[in-house]
């Protein structure tokens, strides 16, 4: 199975996601059979590191996203995915709207297919750090739930 987490950038919330289900997927010893990345809708930060906030509240909770580097969504992600996790109905809808005719991935909004308390991860970029918490909260929640799905598929 292979998962892509979305966000604008790709420097706080889709790096967040990835690194914490990457932990998640090894602690479950389902990491050989699960491909995780992650991408943004806007290529502002193709190439660099995640912000140094994302990547600190991340490793104060032992996920280490140090290795990570920004890149932008391509046509081919459609294809190469099963399943296309957005951050927020901004990115949804932009994913929606480059997704080819032929695309075999599913899109969903990673709260909402999850039915937490809220159907957005909110973009802590401008906020303090406890936005970046906050963030970390939801992402840990919806990838316990993505875990569960993960097994029924494989």
């Amino acid at each position: 199975m292979k998962v892509l987490f979305v966000c604008l950038g790709n420097i706080c919330r889709s790096p967040t996601a990835e690194g914490v289900f990457r932990h998640k997927l090894r602690a479950a010893g389902l990491d050989s059979r699960v491909q995780v990345d992650s991408a943004g809708t806007a290529d502002w930060h193709s190439g660099k590191p995640a912000d140094a906030r994302t990547r600190q509240a991340a490793l104060r909770r032992g996920y280490d996203l140090s290795a990570l580097r920004a890149r932008q969504v391509e046509v081919e992600d459609f294809h190469r995915f099963d399943l296309i996790l957005a951050m927020d109905e901004s990115n949804l809808r932009n994913l929606q709207a480059m997704r080819p005719d032929d695309a075999s991935a599913d899109l969903d909004l990673y709260l909402r297919r999850y039915s937490l308390a809220l159907d957005e991860v909110p973009d802590p970029y401008y906020g303090g750090e406890d936005g970046f918490e906050q963030v970390l909260d939801l992402i840990e929640q919806a990838s316990e739930a993505l875990l569960s799905e993960v097994r029924k598929r494989l």
